[in-house]
C-alpha cells in the first residue's frame, strides 16, 4: 500500500470516534478488567445474552479509552475478504481497499466482531495470529504481511445460548481470548436502565422489569431466551410515546419472543396479567 492511501485510510479513522460518553451501567469490575486487557494488548471475548449490554459496553470503553471502535456485525455471508480487504475496479484500475479489521489493525483501533460465530469459518483463521504475541494480519491477495498497530484491539462477542454446532466457538479460537461474561443486570440496575433509556417513571420500568424476569424463567421451557433489556427499554419507549403498557409489551416483548403459537398466548396471558 503506497504513503498517500495509508494517509486517507489514517484521516478518515475521526469518523470512528465516539463523541459522546455512551450510557452504561456498570455491575461489576469489567470496566478495569477491559482496561487491564487493553494495556496488555490482549484480545477480548464477551459473552452474553442477546440484548444485555455487550455492545454498549464496547462503545463505553472505546470512548473512555479515546480509541476509534470499528465495529462488524457477522453474519453467515461474512467471508475473510469481507474483513481483510480485496482489490476493486475503478476508473484507475485495481485499487486495494482494506477491510474494517485490515483498517483497525493498521490504525491502532478497537475492532469489534459481533457475534463472530455467525460469521463463516475462515474468519478464524484470519484472526488467529492477530491474538497471539505476534499480532500479525496476513494479507495473501496484497502481498502485505501487516503488523498490528501498538493500540490496536480485538474485541469478539457472541451468546452461548445457541446450541447449533454451527454456532460454537472453537476451543482452539476461544482460548486465544481472555473473557469477560455478562447476563442481564439485576433487577435495581435493570430498572435504572430503562428509565435512563426510554424515559418512563421509576414504577413502570419497575413493573417492566419484572415481567421480563417472569419470561427468562421460561427459558428451556419453550423459550430459547426470554426478554433482554432491550426489549424492555423498547417496551418503555413504546409507553413513553403513549401507547397502552400491554399493547406495547405484547408488541416489544411477547410477539417477537416467539413463532410458536402456545409459548406466544403463554406470553400474552403473562403480559396481561402484569398490566
Amino acid at each position: 500500500m503506497n504513503a498517500n492511501m495509508s494517509v486517507n485510510i489514517s484521516a478518515n479513522m475521526d469518523d470512528y470516534r465516539i463523541a459522546s460518553e455512551p450510557y452504561y451501567e456498570e455491575s461489576g469490575e469489567e470496566c478495569a478488567l477491559f482496561e487491564a486487557a487493553f494495556a496488555q494488548k490482549l484480545p477480548v471475548l464477551l459473552k452474553g445474552p442477546t440484548g444485555c449490554g455487550k455492545t454498549r459496553f464496547v462503545e463505553h470503553m472505546a470512548w473512555k479509552l479515546k480509541r476509534p471502535l470499528v465495529t462488524v456485525v457477522c453474519n453467515d455471508d461474512t467471508s475473510a475478504a469481507d474483513l481483510t480487504g480485496r482489490w476493486l475496479l475503478d476508473e484507475k484500475g485495481t485499487t486495494w481497499q482494506d477491510g474494517p479489521l485490515t483498517r483497525a489493525a493498521r490504525t491502532g483501533a478497537i475492532c469489534y466482531l459481533d457475534e463472530l460465530v455467525e460469521a463463516r469459518a475462515d474468519t478464524a483463521v484470519v484472526i488467529h495470529p492477530l491474538t497471539d504475541t505476534r499480532r500479525l494480519l496476513p494479507l495473501d491477495k496484497h502481498n502485505e504481511l501487516l503488523r498490528a498497530h501498538p493500540d490496536f484491539l480485538l474485541v469478539v462477542s457472541y451468546n452461548p445460548a445457541d446450541r447449533g454446532d454451527h454456532k460454537q466457538l472453537k476451543t482452539s479460537t476461544r482460548q486465544r481470548f481472555c473473557a469477560l461474561a455478562f447476563d442481564y443486570p439485576d433487577t435495581e440496575r435493570e430498572t435504572a436502565i430503562v428509565v435512563r433509556e426510554s424515559g418512563i417513571d421509576p414504577e413502570m420500568a419497575a413493573r417492566l422489569v419484572a415481567l421480563g424476569v417472569r419470561t427468562r424463567r421460561l427459558q428451556g421451557h419453550g423459550l430459547d431466551e426470554g426478554a433482554s433489556t432491550r426489549m424492555l427499554v423498547h417496551a418503555g419507549a413504546l409507553i413513553g410515546q403513549g401507547v397502552a403498557p400491554a399493547d406495547a409489551c405484547r408488541m416489544a416483548i411477547a410477539v417477537p419472543l416467539s413463532d410458536d403459537p402456545e409459548i406466544t398466548a403463554a406470553l400474552l396471558s403473562t403480559v396481561d396479567a402484569s398490566f
